[in-house]
C-alpha cells in the first residue's frame, strides 16, 4: 500500500520549478545576448556632424555606466534567474531523505568485496565510532555517535547475516518490506482545510480573472490597429484629413493628428515653462505662419494636449531648436521614431485612391524630417550639408540660370573663401544621395510588342552620382556580358533585384538630426501625365550602388485591356534626402493583336533581294545590303542555250558517224 504524503519542505515542488524556470530562461537569454539579424551595413557618413549622432545613438540605445539602459525583458530576467539561483541553493543544500540504502555505500566499500575484507574493515570502524572509545567533538553528542555507530552494525549485518542481506536484496532494506512513500509535488499548506478559501481565491482570480483579461485586452488590442500598426482611429484622421490637392502643410496637420492617440500621456516635466519656451521660439521663426499651421492640425488652446506637444516637438526638430530639457528631448526622440510607421499608414490610404499630389508630398516628408528642414523649404536643401544653416542656405543657393549644379557651386564658394567646413561637405558629397537613370524599359518577356493584357515588366536601370563625380557610361560588358544579355537573364529570373557585387553594400545616410542610424531608400512612382492618377502601387528600393555600374530594378503589372498610346511619368523619390527627386517621362503603345500577327507573319517569310537598278536596290547599297543584278537573269538563259546548242551539235556529229 503506497503512502501519498505532500512536500511539506518544499523539495519537489523547488525541483519542478527549477526546470520549468530553465526551460524559459535560457533560450531567452541566449536570444537577448545574441546580436539581432538587423541588415549589415558595411559603413557610414564620416563627417564630425554624423560622427557626434552616431556616438548620442550609441549612449541612448546602450546607455552608460552610470546609467545604463535597461528594458523591460532585462528586468524580466534579473526576477527570473534571481528566483532560479534560490531554488537552486534550496536543492543543493536540502538534505533528501528518500535516499536508496546501500550497505556498502555506509561501510565506505567500493560493491563485491569479499566477506574477509568487510569483516576487517567493520573492526576498524566500530574502534574507531564505537560510543565507549570514541572522543566525543566539538559540535558532537553521544545521541549522533550511538547512531553512527547502529548505522554502521546495521550495514555490516546486511552484508553478513543472511537473513538480513536477503530482505536487502530483496526490498532494498535491512529490515525487509517498508512502507512505499509517494511524494506530491505540492507544499502541504496549499491543501489544508483552513486554506481552503485562499486557494479557491487565488485559482479563480488566475484563471477567472487574469487569463481572460490578458486574452481580451491581446484580442481588443489588435482590432483597435489596422495592418499597418497603427491605432484605428489614426487611420481615420489621416482618411479624413487627406484630399487629392492636399498640400504638404495639410499633409504634415493630418499627419500631426495621429499623435493624440498614438502616444501616451506624457509625463509632465518640472520644467513645462521651457515647453512654453518653445512653442514661442517656433513663433518667432514662423510669423503669422505658425497659427496658420495650428488651425490646419486644430490645436485649440486647452484642448487636444498630446496632439499641441508632439506638433511643437516636431517644428522644433524641422526648425533645428535646441532643447535643454532631457525628458523633452527624450520624448521628441521617440516621437520622431514613431514617425515612419505612421507616414507609411498615411501613404497607403492615400494610394488606395490612386492621388499622386498627397502621396508624393507624404513621400517628401519623410526627406524633412531626417534631415531637419521645413516641409516645402526646397531653397533650404544646401541646409543638409554639415556646418551650413538654413539662413546661410537660401544665400548660396544658385541664381536662376546658373548651369552649375547647387553643390558643386557651394563647394566652389567655400572654397574661395578657405572655409574649413569644405573638408567635411566634400566627405558627404562623395556619397550623396543623387540617383541618375540610366535607363528605363517596358518589357514584356520573350516578345516584341505589348498586347493588351499582358504582364509588363518595367525595368529601372539606376546609380547613384554624386554631384561633381560624372560617371562614363562603361557598361557595355560586365562579367563578359552586354547589356542586352544582363537584361534578358535578369527578366527571366525572379527576382525584383539585381544582385550586388560583394563590395557594393549599403551604407548609413547622412542625416545628423535623425535620432536613429538611417539607411537611405527611394520611392518608384508611375502616374499618368494627363490625369496626374498613380497608374500601379509604389514600388520601394534601396541599395542604389555608388557608379560607374547600375543595377537594375523591376515592377511587373498588367497591361491596359485595350490597344492605345500611353503618356505616364516616372517619379523617383528620396526618403532621406531633400530636393533629389528625378521625373522622367515614359511614352509606350499597346498594340493591336491582330497587327502584330500580320507583321509577324510578313517577317517569317523569304524575301528576294530587290534589284539593283530599282529605288529599293538603291537604298539597300547604300545601307550595305545585297542586291541582284540586272544582267543575272538573262546570262543564266543564254547559258542555257548555248548549252543546248552544244548538245545539239554532239548529237547530230555522232549521228553521221
Amino acid at each position: 500500500m503506497a503512502n501519498y504524503s505532500y512536500d511539506e519542505a518544499g523539495n519537489m515542488a523547488a525541483y519542478f520549478l527549477l526546470t520549468f524556470l530553465s526551460i524559459i530562461l535560457i533560450p531567452l537569454t541566449l536570444s537577448s545576448l545574441m546580436p539581432s539579424k538587423k541588415p549589415q551595413i558595411k559603413s557610414g557618413c564620416q563627417c564630425q556632424a554624423c560622427a557626434e549622432q552616431a556616438g548620442n545613438i550609441r549612449r541612448r540605445e546602450r546607455g552608460s555606466l552610470l546609467s545604463p539602459k535597461f528594458r523591460r525583458k532585462t528586468f524580466i530576467l534579473a526576477a527570473g534567474w534571481a528566483l532560479a539561483a534560490f531554488l537552486a541553493y534550496k536543492v543543493t543544500t536540502t538534505e533528501v531523505e528518500n535516499k536508496v540504502y546501500d550497505p556498502f555505500e555506509v561501510l565506505g566499500l567500493g560493491s563485491g568485496v569479499d566477506l574477509k575484507t568487510i569483516k576487517s574493515h567493520y573492526k576498524k570502524l566500530s574502534r574507531k565510532f564505537h560510543p565507549d572509545k570514541v572522543k566525543l567533538g566539538v559540535n558532537e553528542t553521544i545521541e549522533m555517535v550511538e547512531a553512527k555507530f547502529v548505522e554502521i552494525t546495521k550495514a555490516y549485518k546486511s552484508l553478513t547475516d543472511e537473513t538480513i542481506r536477503k530482505n536487502w536484496e530483496l526490498y532494498g532494506h535491512p529490515d525487509g518490506r517498508q512502507e512505499v512513500s509517494m511524494g506530491i509535488a505540492l507544499p502541504k499548506w496549499i491543501v489544508e482545510s483552513g486554506n481552503n478559501v485562499w486557494v479557491l481565491g487565488a485559482y479563480g482570480l488566475l484563471f477567472g480573472g487574469a487569463l481572460p483579461a490578458l486574452v481580451g485586452r491581446w484580442w481588443f488590442g489588435n482590432r483597435d490597429k489596422t495592418k499597418d500598426g497603427v491605432k484605428a482611429r489614426s487611420a481615420a484622421a489621416f482618411f479624413k484629413s487627406l484630399n487629392e490637392d492636399s498640400s504638404i502643410d495639410e499633409v504634415v496637420a493630418g499627419f500631426v493628428k495621429a499623435f493624440e492617440w498614438e502616444r501616451p500621456k506624457a509625463i509632465v516635466s518640472k520644467r513645462e515653462n521651457e515647453f512654453d519656451d518653445l512653442e514661442e521660439q517656433i513663433k518667432k521663426r514662423l510669423g503669422g505662419k505658425w497659427a496658420e499651421l495650428r488651425k490646419l492640425a486644430e490645436v485649440m488652446p486647452g484642448e487636444h494636449e498630446m496632439r499641441r506637444r508632439a506638433f511643437i516637438l516636431l517644428y522644433a526638430h524641422l526648425l533645428r531648436i535646441p532643447i535643454g530639457n532631457q525628458s523633452l528631448r527624450q520624448e521628441q526622440a521617440e516621437l520622431l521614431l514613431q514617425t515612419p510607421t505612421l507616414l507609411n499608414s498615411m501613404l497607403n490610404i492615400s494610394v488606395s485612391r490612386n492621388w499622386l499630389q498627397p502621396t508624393l508630398s507624404v513621400m517628401r516628408l519623410h526627406a524633412y524630417l531626417a534631415q531637419a528642414i521645413p516641409p516645402g523649404e526646397d531653397k533650404l536643401k544646401l541646409a543638409q550639408f554639415p556646418g551650413i544653416k538654413p539662413d546661410e542656405a537660401a544665400s548660396l543657393a544658385p541664381s536662376e540660370g546658373d548651369e552649375k549644379d547647387s553643390v558643386t557651386g557651394l563647394i566652389d564658394t567655400l572654397e574661395g573663401k578657405a572655409d574649413d567646413r569644405v573638408s567635411d561637405i566634400k566627405k558627404v558629397a562623395q556619397r550623396w544621395g543623387r540617383v541618375e537613370l540610366v535607363g528605363a524599359t517596358l518589357r514584356v518577356f520573350g516578345e516584341k510588342f505589348i498586347t493588351p493584357q499582358a504582364y509588363i515588366n518595367i525595368v529601372l536601370k539606376l546609380r547613384l552620382s554624386p554631384p561633381g563625380s560624372p560617371h562614363v557610361n562603361g557598361n557595355a560588358k560586365v562579367n563578359g556580358r552586354s547589356d542586352e544579355q544582363r537584361e534578358q537573364e535578369f527578366l527571366a529570373g525572379k527576382k525584383d533585384m539585381e544582385d550586388l557585387p560583394d563590395d557594393d553594400g549599403a551604407s548609413y545616410a547622412h542625416a545628423p538630426f535623425w535620432p536613429a542610424h538611417r539607411k537611405p531608400s527611394w520611392w518608384v512612382v508611375m502616374s499618368d501625365a494627363r490625369s496626374n492618377k498613380i497608374m500601379i502601387a509604389p514600388m520601394k528600393i534601396s541599395e542604389i550602388p555608388l557608379g560607374p555600374r547600375y543595377r537594375m530594378y523591376r515592377q511587373q503589372f498588367q497591361g491596359p485591356p485595350h490597344p492605345g498610346f500611353n503618356h505616364w511619368r516616372l517619379h523617383l523619390i528620396s526618403d532621406t534626402f531633400v530636393g533629389e527627386e528625378v521625373v522622367h517621362d515614359v511614352e509606350w503603345r499597346v498594340e493591336d493583336p491582330s497587327v502584330v500577327n500580320v507583321v509577324d507573319m510578313g517577317q517569317d517569310d523569304e524575301i528576294s533581294d530587290p534589284e539593283e537598278d530599282s529605288l529599293a536596290g538603291q537604298m539597300a547599297l547604300m545601307r550595305g545590303g545585297t542586291v541582284r543584278r540586272h544582267g543575272d537573269e538573262s546570262d543564266d538563259e543564254s547559258t542555257t542555250d548555248d548549252d543546248k546548242d552544244s548538245d545539239s551539235d554532239s548529237s547530230s556529229s555522232s549521228d553521221s558517224d
